[in-house]
């Protein structure tokens, strides 16, 4: 029986083309769908569908991407995945994990909770409590928007005066200020990638001029061997924010001590895949394929048993 799974992804994206090559040869069809096609009622009134496909029907739906929108959009479509998991869809990851590794306090707050190193953070909502903040950082801290990836909007400062109109610009935005203790590094960072409690692979990307180090912003990336602490930091963390399947990101300060820095469940692979020649696109779909088959056998035995039993 082919395994019918469907992947949230922009139309364009290179993942969606990657995971249509490697379902290829296999018992697996990938069905593309967008978030903005979600439409759902109760269950007298039609099922949860999108772009015109029953998602109930789907074996398993991969989130490859949060479209931007209003807040009320976003919640629906975190709530259309929770109702998908509650029909017995497989998501990949949880609505529950990426909805706490996107809020970067949450994810902070549940690594740290997990005894993992984290930088020194503190949020707050007014410019007054983060020229506080900032003090007690030793004033020279990162500034992260709440939400969001690939090091957008992230500054240093360490300046008094800048600290200044930075905070006072972002309150005016009515942003949330996230501030982290800088953490002076040797110029990289790590990316391990963790599936089903197990490490993929890792690379190492650094970058000469800037203390960001993604890919997106022209880091340079090369194939590590990450060390047995560096391992069960990953799975640790990963395990912390409920993520199957995730990037996590790891910094070491000059005095060679390790931090957690971000857990990504939306991991991209694009360049991990270059840099380690890992067919990351399969492990995904042997996982979901094995995971299927796995599912299928404990309902078999389940009902072989009601069976004898009756």
């Amino acid at each position: 029986m082919t395994q019918q799974i469907g992947v949230l992804a922009n139309a364009k994206s290179w993942y969606l083309q990657d995971l249509m090559r490697a379902a290829e040869p296999r018992a697996q069809r990938i069905i593309p769908l967008d978030f903005r096609g979600f439409s759902a009622g109760t269950d007298s009134l039609g099922p949860l569908v999108c772009d015109g496909v029953e998602l109930t029907n789907a074996d398993a739906v991969i989130v490859r991407t949060m479209p931007p929108g209003s807040l009320e959009q976003v919640v629906f479509r975190m709530d259309a995945l929770l109702r998908l998991e509650m029909a017995g869809v497989y998501v990949l990851n949880s609505p529950k994990s990426i909805e706490c590794a996107v809020d970067k306090y949450l994810a902070t707050s549940r690594l740290e909770h997990a005894g993992l190193p984290v930088p020194q953070t503190i949020v707050c909502e007014d410019s007054e409590s983060a020229l506080g903040a900032y003090d007690r950082l030793g004033g020279d801290v990162v500034v992260k928007p709440l939400f969001g990836s690939e090091g957008r909007g992230i500054v240093r400062v360490s300046d008094l005066d800048i600290a200044w109109r930075t905070f006072r610009t972002l309150e005016r935005l009515q942003s949330v200020l996230y501030l982290q203790r800088y953490i002076d590094h040797p110029g990289f960072d790590i990316r391990i990638l963790v599936l089903d409690g197990r490490i993929v692979g890792a690379m190492r990307r650094s970058c000469a001029d800037d203390f960001r180090t993604n890919i997106s912003r022209r880091a340079v990336s090369e194939k590590y061997l990450p060390s047995d602490l560096e391992c069960e930091f990953a799975i640790r963390a990963a395990s912390a924010t409920g993520a199957v399947f995730a990037g996590v990101d790891l910094l070491c300060n000059k005095q060679g001590e390790l931090y957690v820095i971000e857990v990504n469940t939306v991991p991209g692979w694009r360049a991990f895949q270059r840099t380690t020649n890992i067919d990351v696109a399969t492990l995904v779909l042997t996982f979901l394929k094995d995971r299927g088959a796995a599912r299928m056998k404990s309902l078999t035995t389940k009902t072989d048993n009601l069976g004898n039993n009756g």
